[in-house]
């Protein structure tokens, strides 16, 4: 098959400014939420994009791990390359894309740290191997293969036994929106696109061509 005569026709649902939420926040909830319901595989997950002082972009997927007034919140290494692009350029871009849903939903805003509180909080509630895991990735590192990893596994579960701290070159981000953009497949291409913009304490909500 021709790759370029893939297609589909999308028809699940519709997007109007009548039925969705004024504040994006609360129309993301209810996305989320209907996800995680219809079951859609992992519905938490979404591509973050950073630049680096090159200009040059990258792409990776990540999982959220809290959404609130304040923003959207993930952890990861700070010394990985999206640590590093981040530090440099703190605005970033996040894509969630439902495919069972045919629905898409991207953010754009600026990027902060989380408390170090919050992220302790996350740290020790994840299971064992995942944060003797977090010391023993060497995240965007090059290694000199698999045996690196597994080695510093076992030397950081040795030393740590069952209460790892939290390194200090992990924790969380949050990304602050000032712009979101909500994307229902409809019939024809003929899409349902809002996109909401900050405007004062509100949001100017409008809708885009498809």
């Amino acid at each position: 098959m021709n790759i370029a005569d893939l297609r589909k026709s999308y028809e699940k649902a519709e997007l109007n400014e009548n039925a969705s939420h004024a504040d994006p926040l609360q129309q993301f909830a209810q996305w989320l939420q209907e996800a995680i319901a219809a079951d859609v595989p992992e519905p938490n997950a979404m591509t973050l994009a950073t630049v680096a002082s090159n200009l040059r972009p990258s792409t990776r997927v990540v999982l959220i791990k809290g959404y609130d007034e304040r923003g959207i919140v993930w952890y990861t290494n700070y010394d990985s390359r999206k640590g590093q692009e981040l530090a440099g350029n703190p605005f970033a871009a996040l894509q969630f894309h439902w495919v069972e849903l045919e629905r898409v939903v991207r953010i754009e805003g600026r990027v902060e740290k989380v408390s170090d509180e919050e992220s302790d909080t996350y740290f020790h509630s994840r299971p064992l191997d995942s944060r003797i895991g977090a010391w023993a990735s060497p995240q965007s590192q090059v290694i000199d293969g698999r045996t690196v990893l597994v080695t510093n596994a076992a030397k950081y579960a040795a030393q740590f036994m069952l209460n790892p701290p939290r390194p200090p070159h992990w924790g969380g981000y949050r990304l602050v929106p000032d712009n979101w953009q909500f994307w229902q497949g409809r019939k024809s291409r003929l899409h349902d696109r809002l996109r909401y913009t900050q405007e004062g304490s509100g949001w100017l909500r409008e809708r885009l061509a498809p």
